[in-house]
């Protein structure tokens, strides 16, 4: 597909992100200076000013991560970026490069035991999520999950102390090839608690969107026996969930909510103009292409062609914004990079064409990564 006027639009209307991320990851015809020149101008753009009022002399940025907004009534963070997963993807969505000082000192503050701890104590409840680190590791639940998913996302989950996770996440997908439904590996939780869903045990190997994400922006355990898996996981995935399957993860005597691979354990949908399927529709489609899969992942294979169509002459990708159920989840509403929003590159929305491109720049982006262009 010729996809030039998609460019085109993009070089003449897009923001400093989207040009720097399209010149330097897709078009790959950046120079030195032209590189440097785009990213000061990502610098100064509102959202990374704000991420840099918030780093803390540890390196840390913010307070704890994928934590409380407010606790008993005090407000702990004054915007979603002053949380550390927040921040960790506003930097990575931005391509801010792995030597940047703030992205280094970030990721050394979050290998450091000490500092860690410290970041983690700020309230009763984060102490002991903190000391239960490593539990619910290959279930999908516990802090470390998030810390190395974090650090994949900055550039670091190749690094050798990172690695190791590699390794959980790859058996967490390969556990659904052994199932025929995710009875086999739930239980029946006997209580009657207000959500008293199934439950999987801390030990059991059971894929999350951190998982995929640790594996979306690493690379060193892509072989082609290990992309295949991936592939085959995903499209068993799809075959023995049907519409939502919500689950806990038993922790000690309690129970939590695991952090989904997609919104309740429901099926991966395909893309589809004038429907927006969930609040990380485009984002966990990106993801899944980012593992090298191509078109052997059904959904994606579907969404190539859905993609395609959805681009009009112009070039610009369109998308049923006035459909009912689509407002709900339009990405109009996106503030912040928080776990749960897609991901948006332009600042200001109001700016003409903002949104489109980048809804353009997902579509090129997610044809470069499908190798469509």
């Amino acid at each position: 597909m010729d996809i030039s006027k998609s460019i085109d639009f993009l070089l003449e209307n897009a923001g400093p992100v989207i040009q720097y991320r399209l010149r330097k990851e897709i078009l790959c015809d950046i120079g030195k200076m032209e590189e440097e020149n785009l990213l000061e101008q990502v610098y100064r753009t509102p959202h990374f000013k704000l991420l840099k009022s918030y780093v803390k002399p540890s390196g840390y940025i913010g307070s704890g991560a994928h934590g409380w907004d407010n606790w008993r009534g005090t407000v702990l963070h004054e915007t979603p970026l002053q949380d550390g997963e927040a921040a960790a993807r506003l930097l990575s969505y931005y391509a801010i490069p792995k030597t940047h000082p703030i992205v280094k000192n970030f990721v050394l503050a979050m290998g450091d035991e000490d500092t860690l701890q410290n970041e983690f104590s700020y309230i009763p409840p984060e102490i002991e999520r903190y000391k239960n680190r490593f539990r619910g590791i290959s279930s999908g639940y516990g802090l470390m999950v998030l810390i190395y998913a974090m650090q994949a996302m900055l550039g670091y989950g190749d690094d050798e102390y990172a690695k190791s996770f590699q390794s959980v996440a790859l058996d967490a997908f390969r556990n659904i090839l052994s199932l025929s439904s995710l009875n086999e590996m739930t239980k029946t939780r006997q209580s009657k608690a207000k959500y008293n869903y199934p439950y999987i045990e801390e030990t059991a190997s059971f894929p999350c969107q951190y998982h995929l994400e640790a594996l979306a922006y690493t690379g060193a355990w892509r072989t082609p026996e290990n992309v295949k898996m991936m592939a085959d996981a995903l499209n068993h995935y799809n075959e023995i969930t049907h519409d939502a399957n919500p689950i806990h993860v038993k922790i000690g005597s309690r129970y939590y909510v695991p952090f989904p691979l997609n919104m309740h354990n429901r099926p991966i949908r395909a893309f589809r103009e004038d429907i927006i399927d969930n609040i990380t529709y485009r984002r966990l489609l990106t993801e899944i292409a980012m593992l090298g899969v191509g078109e052997s992942v059904k959904v994606i294979k579907e969404s190539v062609i859905n993609v395609k169509d959805a681009i009009g002459s112009d070039g610009i990708l369109k998308m049923r914004f006035d459909l009912p159920h689509n407002k709900r989840y339009s990405p109009k509403k996106i503030g912040y990079p928080t776990p749960y929003e897609d991901v948006r590159l332009e600042p200001d929305y109001t700016r003409k064409y903002a949104i489109e491109c980048d809804l353009t720049f997902w579509a090129v982006q997610f044809l470069f990564l499908c190798k469509q262009i």
